[in-house]
């Protein structure tokens, strides 16, 4: 399938899985006290795990409630409302493929990203809650093998499980990368080196890690200090930020912290925060570090980046104007792009027009729209 005389890899294609995903796949020691996730649709921001959501306020605004002012938002979210009545399974994920013309696609959480969204009691039963969904998503992809592919969730509170699922995703279940929030848990930055064992895993298994950001969670999270839910601009204020600046995070633990440096064969996606901050941040990254290089070249030996082009690849939006230029700043190897199928920002069915009309070239948009994912994720 061609999308306007391209191939497609979409590299953060969203499933939408049921609310009781938790109650019918975790084992049945951990069932009674399994995350749900809200029955009506397009309310898919809700989970609650003992009655309690998984947020850092009790009660979010609902966007039933936010689409009544916002009738563009309404319209985009009904293209999804006959996906929903029938299920949101493989059939659906599939039609919408072919719809929008994506050959292959490497699927991400939607409720997924909120059940992993805490720090559990019970280490085990975090363990089980990343386990249940990753057999649950092996099912729905091996409706179609050869173009559904899964990324996998752990909980990184535990480390040593984490690293017995990742090893489980990999040879068992088929995945092609690793799902991270990156958001800190239990106060540990990605650099911290309690996961240094979780990134020579990924990287003897060519595991590539995956960060993006899913709001609200019950997590630290970019700005949650400083907005804390009880004003109506919540929507914009903390969310603006939580996506971009908690990828800003992430960077500067994985490059400046040394991970990427401890395992130059792993490779690490930042997806669904746009591209245009990353010029930026490597600009600022490589001019602090030019100033203080004698201080930080034993562990750090490479300028940042340097790292980011040979280790790392970020998403750009179908609509971000400036990610033409942001191309022209870091080159076009590095740069990955997603329809965001099927949430209420997503572009589809018109997504991929909507890239190409950016004006990017035509060796960048083939780049962008194959080459690099299939790098990234390891497709021939």
């Amino acid at each position: 399938m061609a999308s306007n005389g391209y191939k497609y890899i979409d590299p953060d294609l969203h499933v939408f899985e049921p609310g009781d995903l938790w109650q019918r796949y975790m084992e049945p020691a951990y069932r009674a006290h399994a995350p749900v996730g809200a029955d009506f649709f397009p309310n898919d921001l809700c989970m609650k795990h003992d009655g309690h959501l998984i947020a850092r306020y009790d009660e979010p605004p609902l966007l039933e409630e936010l689409y009544d002012d916002m009738s563009e938002t309404h319209d985009r979210v009904d293209r999804f409302q006959g996906y929903h009545e029938r299920g949101f399974g493989p059939d659906v994920q599939l039609e919408a493929m072919n719809e929008e013309g994506i050959d292959v696609a490497v699927l991400y959480p939607t409720r997924g990203f909120y059940a992993v969204g805490k720090e559990y009691d019970d280490d085990r039963f975090a363990a089980a809650v990343a386990r249940a969904y990753n057999n649950w998503l092996a099912e729905f992809c091996s409706a179609d093998a050869d173009r559904m592919f899964g990324s996998g969730l752990v909980h990184p509170q535990h480390v040593e499980s984490a690293i017995e699922e990742v090893r489980r995703m990999k040879h068992e279940l088929g995945f092609r990368s690793l799902y991270l929030r990156p958001n800190p848990v239990r106060g540990r930055n990605w650099n911290n080196p309690a996961y240094d064992p979780l990134w020579a895993e990924c990287e003897k298994l060519a595991l590539p890690i995956a960060f993006h950001e899913g709001w609200p969670c019950d997590l630290p999270v970019a700005g949650g200090e400083r907005f804390d839910g009880r004003y109506e601009d919540l929507w914009l204020t903390e969310h603006v930020m939580c996506h971009p600046v908690e990828m800003m995070y992430a960077m500067v633990c994985m490059i400046a912290g040394g991970v990427l440096e401890r395992f130059p064969g792993l490779q690490v996606a930042f997806l669904e925060a746009n591209c245009s901050w990353v010029p930026y941040w490597l600009w600022r990254l490589d001019e602090h570090y030019e100033h203080r290089e004698r201080h930080v070249k034993k562990a750090l030996p490479k300028k940042p980046s340097e790292y980011f082009k040979a280790q790392c690849f970020v998403a750009v939006e179908a609509d971000e104007e400036q990610g033409v230029w942001t191309a022209t700043q870091i080159g076009d190897d590095n740069i990955v792009f997603s329809t965001d199928f099927p949430h209420e920002d997503s572009r589809f069915p018109n997504a991929v027009t909507t890239f190409l009309d950016l004006g990017f070239g035509e060796e960048s948009c083939r780049k962008i729209l194959w080459d690099n994912s299939a790098r990234l994720y390891g497709f021939g």
